[in-house]
């Protein structure tokens, strides 16, 4: 049978329910601690010194945000330009995410920069510093960012397109701000191609420049992390993040609303993660023997018991899961890789940013405060709210009866998006699938060449 499944339509849940409700009391605490840092400044908000002039808002929020909002570009490397026609599913919900994600990432920036009214400062030319490698990190997030938010658009346009229905004497612009949607959507769906492989190109730009960032930091990092290769394992940990993050949102997204989990689908995309995971733990490793202090991994120090786990949890037993097909065809399989994957990278980000950091102040001493925590907190709780409220409103989530689900369903059949086969639920079926993938993944780039 040729074409994707397609789903029966299930009616979107209530939006509140206790959990819900629990998730937005976080976030209310988190935003009146956010108000209170923007009004009083960081010091009066945090612990930070000028021997820690950043502490969790940059190791979490910046950091481990853009990491784990990886899953955007790589499911859309996978899907789009590779025309890996079974990952479409999952594609939409990873574009979300990634959005969110960014959006709080610059939030984060702002929230811990000193003079945050000043940040727009870094759009205009005459104010640049293109020898600072933050400087390029600013204008990568930012242009990525907007990258985004246009391969968003569409469904945006599928949401409204023969919705429009302005209130009042507005009710006169119906018809011409639907044809304007209808205009934006045909010309997006031209050239969205170009914004594609745009947010692949920024993304590896600034993944790979937040690990140049920490390079310059000299002997104050330690040498089990402190690496000039740095700039490659943030990219690759990034890489072998991106789809362990798209099963994890993905379990949960569809467990919350009461959908069944494409198992089939996400245990497809797992395969691709033990032989990223392995190159990049291959390059660790080269890396450590290259420079000569292999031997302080068994130390038996805290900073090399602390590689160890970071290694173990984020490389080497998720490698082991995800390589056995057992775990990877099953719900539990892929949810504790996909974790074990995800605390890897943070406890990775947090070893390099914060926790292996020595100031030149041996005296100084960091420890997050109350309101710190907080806004990290409160940050996290509101981007779940949002993506809550977003695949309940918007055709994101296939499964999901939302406005615009069948206009979805008919432009990517009108636009001849390619559309998955039901996966067998056999080892041959599913390698068979990746055979039938890989070939016409490959004709349909020979004949977008032509």
């Amino acid at each position: 049978m040729s074409g994707a499944a397609v789903h029966t339509l299930v009616k979107p849940p209530r939006y509140f329910t206790p959990g819900v409700w629990v998730i937005a009391a976080v976030a209310a605490v988190g935003g009146l601690c956010w108000l209170y840092r923007m009004t009083f400044g960081l010091g009066a908000a945090t612990h930070l010194s000028a021997a820690y002039p950043w502490g969790i808002w940059i190791g979490i929020d910046v950091a481990c945000g853009v990491a784990l909002a990886a899953g955007g570009f790589t499911s859309a490397f996978l899907a789009h330009l590779l025309h890996r026609e079974a990952y479409h599913a999952v594609v939409r919900p990873a574009l979300l995410t990634a959005a969110i994600g960014y959006t709080f990432v610059a939030l984060g920036v702002m929230t811990d920069l000193g003079r945050y009214w000043a940040m727009w400062h870094v759009m205009m030319p005459s104010m640049w510093q293109p020898n600072s490698v933050l400087f390029e990190v600013a204008i990568c997030v930012m242009c990525y960012l907007t990258v985004l938010y246009i391969e968003f658009a569409p469904i945006v346009f599928e949401r409204f397109i023969g919705r429009v229905s302005l209130p009042g004497l507005l009710g006169r612009l119906n018809g011409p701000v639907d044809g304007v949607l209808r205009f934006l959507d045909t010309v997006l769906g031209k050239v969205m191609t170009v914004f594609v492989v745009l947010g692949v190109l920024l993304s590896c730009m600034h993944q790979s420049s937040l690990g140049t960032l920490m390079v310059i930091s000299g002997t104050k990092l330690h040498p089990l992390w402190q690496s000039p290769f740095l700039p490659l394992m943030f990219l690759l940990s990034a890489f072998a993040v991106g789809y362990p993050m798209v099963i994890f949102e993905s379990v949960i997204a569809h467990r919350s609303l009461g959908l069944k989990v494409e198992t089939k689908v996400l245990s497809l995309l797992a395969r691709y993660t033990p032989i990223i995971l392995t190159l990049y733990l291959g390059v660790k490793v080269f890396d450590l023997f290259r420079r000569g202090v292999a031997g302080e991994v068994l130390a038996g120090t805290f900073a090399s018991n602390l590689f160890i786990a970071e290694v173990t949890i984020g490389a080497i037993l998720p490698i082991l899961i995800f390589a056995i097909p057992r775990f990877r065809r099953s719900v539990a399989g892929l949810f504790i890789g996909a974790c074990l994957v995800i605390l890897g990278l943070v406890m990775n980000r947090l070893d390099v940013f914060l926790i292996a950091y020595s100031p030149l102040d041996q005296a100084a001493h960091y420890t997050p405060s109350f309101m710190e925590i907080a806004v990290t907190a409160g940050f996290i709780a509101t981007m779940v709210l949002i993506y809550r409220f977003v695949v309940l409103n918007f055709p994101v989530i296939e499964e999901l009866d939302v406005p615009g689900r069948a206009a979805a369903r008919e432009h990517a059949h009108a636009a001849g998006e390619p559309r998955a086969r039901e996966l067998d639920a056999s080892p041959d079926g599913e390698l068979e699938q990746i055979r039938v993938l890989r070939g016409r993944g490959l004709g349909a780039i020979a004949q977008g060449v032509k």
